[in-house]
């Protein structure tokens, strides 16, 4: 009861949740344009996760799954449905997910048959990590949409979002927490499972008994999936950044209702993983052109972002693609020999920076 006034306050207030102001690029996340200058590696039609095996890049496209070594690329095999994640395992196991509602695992990227397969009572996979006690865990980000239909979720304010541990012995699917805003991220951390909450934009800790505490509050950005660093700590990417607009708009319902139903999902005022590809988009965003000039300071339609978070889970430095650039919709990183290797996937791109000038550069 408590609960249902607070939020009823809030909404006649406009304060709390029901605030439309977004926090500011500050401090560690203190606006570059370093994923700028990042090396072009690849250029892809789907490219969607990365996973290192040590030596090798194994890169998910569509459907297909490539090797990249060096400079040179070989696709390692193709499935039947697109790869919605992919993860590498200990002792060079690889775990895939197939269209969200499959995950896969094989001894090897190269053996036909997998060792195990979970096919139930998925939806929406769109991350995996390897666990220490052997199993996977897995984050499912709605379970009313598609992997692909993400927007679609934010639109309708969705809180169907779980993590999933997966154990490849028994077959069995645990559900390690649920009802969040859109799960799309997790590692395992110090016996705990860190899951990036994409629509309510945070960073949560889950113990094994199913208690939460927030990491991260407040980012002005949707983070997603996570990675090990170097030296401790963690990679955490963000897909986009929020808006005053976008935020509005997800507190106007009756608005929402008939966007939806009336225009094209691509023309929606909604984050996007690229922009400035037609005229039709929402220009209120400020996402345009003047004068030939476009100002990264203006409020994004789509943005890229990978923040570098210490063991304590708190952001250090963050590497950034602002609203004149072009490496948007950052949805994966990873380290890679001396490089940090992303995934763009507005422009579909494969990116990489070196690892020992990215403190200097992103805090110039």
């Amino acid at each position: 009861m408590i609960a249902a006034i607070s939020e009823f306050a809030n909404r006649f207030l406009g304060r709390g949740e029901a605030a439309i102001t977004v926090p500011s690029f500050d401090g560690a996340l203190k606006p570059n344009q370093a994923l700028e200058q990042a090396e072009i590696l690849l250029e892809c039609d789907a490219p969607e996760d990365l996973a290192a095996d040590g030596s090798s890049l194994l890169i998910a496209d569509g459907a297909r799954l490539t090797r990249l070594t060096g400079r040179s690329t070989t696709t390692v095999r193709t499935f039947e449905r697109p790869i919605s994640a992919l993860a590498s395992l200990p002792n060079g196991g690889l775990a895939v997910a197939l269209g969200g509602t499959e995950v896969r695992l094989y001894d090897n990227a190269a053996v036909e048959a997998p060792r195990a397969a979970f096919t139930q009572g998925l939806h929406a996979v769109n991350a995996l990590a390897p666990a220490s006690d052997g199993t996977l865990i897995a984050t499912d980000g709605s379970s009313l949409h598609d992997a692909g239909d993400w927007a679609r979720d934010l639109m309708e304010l969705g809180k169907t979002g779980r993590v999933l541990r997966l154990d490849p012995k028994s077959g069995a699917i645990t559900q390690l927490a649920g009802g969040l805003g859109y799960a799309f991220g997790a590692i395992a951390s110090d016996g705990n499972v860190l899951v990036s909450e994409s629509w309510r934009h945070r960073l949560v800790s889950i113990a094994p008994d199913g208690s939460r505490k927030d990491l991260l509050r407040h980012l002005p950005v949707y983070p997603s999936r996570l990675s090990p660093a170097r030296g401790g700590g963690f990679w955490l990417t963000a897909f986009t950044a929020r808006t005053q607009l976008v935020e509005f708009v997800l507190r106007e319902p009756a608005y929402r209702r008939r966007m939806i139903a009336e225009i094209a999902p691509e023309f929606w005022v909604a984050p996007r993983l690229r922009s400035g590809n037609s005229f039709k988009e929402p220009l209120q965003g400020a996402h345009i052109k003047t004068m030939g000039v476009m100002k990264p300071w203006a409020p994004p339609r789509s943005y890229g972002l990978v923040i570098r978070l210490g063991a304590d889970g708190l952001p250090r430095y963050s590497l950034h693609s602002r609203a004149d650039g072009v490496n948007h919709g950052i949805v994966a990183a990873v380290e890679v020999g001396e490089h940090l290797v992303m995934i763009a996937k507005g422009p579909g791109r494969v990116i990489r920076l070196p690892l020992a000038s990215l403190g200097e550069e992103a805090r110039a």
